[in-house]
């Protein structure tokens, strides 16, 4: 139930605030939340948000370095890390932590594959 204080939001498509006008029975079964009266959720429901740009940083470790210590890094300094080979790198999506993952090899380049997704405590 509605508290006095709770605003009724639009539907994203342009129907009333609580109408469910665009129920596709033939995508009641696609993968999704399924949390709204068993309508679940597809990727074309996020279109609207497709060309928002974020900010993803995938960290290997961290140092600390004196700014005499940072000048003197050159080609081929070896900065040691936080981190062992082989453990966990963390996942930002705008310098918000949202995964773990490890690094690979795709085509000669470096990628990482997500192995752990971090629930956001709100």
């Amino acid at each position: 139930m509605a508290g006095p204080d709770d605003i009724p939001l639009p539907d994203l498509k342009g129907g009333a605030p609580g109408a469910d006008l665009d129920y596709d029975p033939a995508r009641a079964n696609q993968v999704g939340s399924g949390s709204e009266g068993g309508v679940s959720k597809v990727a074309e429901d996020l279109e609207h948000v497709f060309d928002v740009p974020v900010n993803v940083s995938a960290v290997l470790g961290r140092t600390r370095l004196e700014i005499g210590e940072l000048l003197r890094l050159g080609p081929g300094t070896v900065l040691e890390l936080d981190r062992k080979v082989g453990e966990a790198i963390d996942i930002f999506v705008n310098d918000r932590l949202v995964a773990r993952g490890e690094v690979v090899l795709v085509d000669e380049r470096l990628g990482v594959t997500m192995t752990e997704i971090i629930k956001a405590d709100r």
